[in-house]
């Protein structure tokens, strides 16, 4: 969850651990906090435990926490939480939001000791309750999300924050899957992916496929997925049907890097690296009127600024969502590292407000976002022509859009 403690010091750079996505600056970040209570005050440090794990869940960079206590010592407590990188934990953990919400908390305890550690080797089990599940999804959310709950409370505008994808405030999982096809084959893969039969959308007594819409930016497909209940039984649902497995070995002799779902290995391991999970979701009250249409945005981030500009895009769009004159009406953020594409239903055509649509809100505020982007130095955020150039540039071309008939 958090150190609770002292104000933290950059860990230092190992030099014999490679810099990059293997190494310090990729790395998962686990924090161990070993605490030792006042007599008596297990109870109450439980209650304040829980009325903060929700709020913790919610920060970005927040991959997953676990509370335990000693079998030997039951005054002995450890939190052991987990973070994308050690950045997002100290800009947190540093923070006055940190310090005031974890005071209810520091009452209870009477010694505590915090270490930190940079992932650098991982090996996993399939009962690994830290490992992706089948489908790619961390298996906190696959098994009821129990780890960090079924909501993020307290986010604003009905929003869920975080890397993994479990349900919103209106109880869906939305969730993506994302892979690039060989430049060329644009054309016949859309049309392979957008022509076959809609699947069964009802998968057991509990879970549901309500909607699926695939988008295509150049060579890249994005696959989002809205699920009521458990969405790795949706997806192994899906991928079993008929008509996706003539999809997949349809669609196999155009892909960039081959994929086998042959087997629950090889399935996993595309899941693992195809996901692209919810970072955060805003809607506003009430349905989504009839005329809104459904876009998809895909950002030329610049290298490592992706989890920034996730942040400022949330941000923007719980400020969309809370003005009734806003033309986005809902909008889904998803993210993995550098990737980042945004899906909204927006009452009016793009083009007329690009900077609103796009989430970066007025023309002006606009260059926060710009600068996070690699088309920000050639924009004119002065002007809506930039604007619009660099809307054309983001969108998504719709494939398919499938609603379940009953939802």
């Amino acid at each position: 969850m958090t150190t609770l403690s002292e104000r933290p010091h950059a860990a230092p750079v190992r030099p014999d651990v490679p810099d990059g996505p293997g190494g310090p600056k990729g790395s998962r970040l686990r924090v161990l906090l070993m605490l030792d209570l006042h007599e008596g005050a297990g109870d109450r440090f439980l209650d304040a435990y829980e009325d903060l794990r929700h709020l913790v869940a919610a920060t970005p960079g927040h991959i997953k926490d676990q509370l335990c206590q000693s079998i030997d010592d039951p005054s002995q407590w450890l939190i052991t939480s987990e973070w994308e990188d050690a950045r997002p934990f100290l800009e947190w953990v540093d923070s006055q939001e940190h310090r005031d919400m974890v005071k209810p908390m520091r009452v209870c305890i009477r010694e505590m000791r915090s270490l930190r550690f940079e992932v650098v080797r991982e090996t996993s089990g399939p009962a690994d309750t830290g490992a992706p599940a089948p489908d790619g999804t961390p298996r906190t959310q696959a098994h009821g999300a129990q780890a960090n709950g079924t909501q993020a409370n307290g986010t604003k505008a009905n929003g869920a924050h975080g890397p993994a994808s479990r349900p919103c405030a209106d109880g869906i999982v939305r969730h993506g899957l994302t892979f690039t096809v060989r430049p060329g084959s644009e054309q016949a893969v859309a049309e392979i992916m957008s022509g076959y039969a809609v699947p069964e959308t009802r998968v057991d007594d509990e879970t549901r496929l309500l909607r699926t819409s695939l988008f295509m930016h150049r060579n890249r497909v994005v696959r989002v997925i809205e699920v009521g209940g458990d969405l790795a039984a949706a997806l192994r649902h899906v991928a079993a049907q008929p008509e996706v497995q003539a999809v997949e070995d349809a669609v196999r002799p155009h892909l960039e890097e081959n994929r086998d779902l042959g087997s629950p290995e090889a399935a996993r391991e595309f899941y693992a690296r195809a996901a692209l999970p919810l970072f955060h979701h805003a809607a506003a009250d009430g349905p989504v009127p009839g005329d809104a249409r459904r876009r998809a945005f895909l950002y030329p981030v610049r290298p490592g600024c992706g989890g920034e500009l996730a942040r400022l895009l949330a941000r923007r769009d719980d400020e969309a969502v809370a003005d009734p004159a806003h033309p986005v009406v809902r909008s889904t953020v998803l993210r993995r590292d550098d990737t980042v594409v945004r899906v909204v239903e927006t009452r009016t055509a793009p083009e007329d407000g690009p900077a609103a649509v796009l989430g970066l809100g007025t023309p002006r505020q606009a260059a926060a976002a710009l600068r996070l982007l690699e088309a920000g130095a050639e924009t004119d955020t002065a002007g809506e022509e930039g604007l619009r150039s660099l809307l054309a540039d983001c969108d998504m071309a719709l494939v398919t859009d499938r609603l379940a008939q009953d939802r």
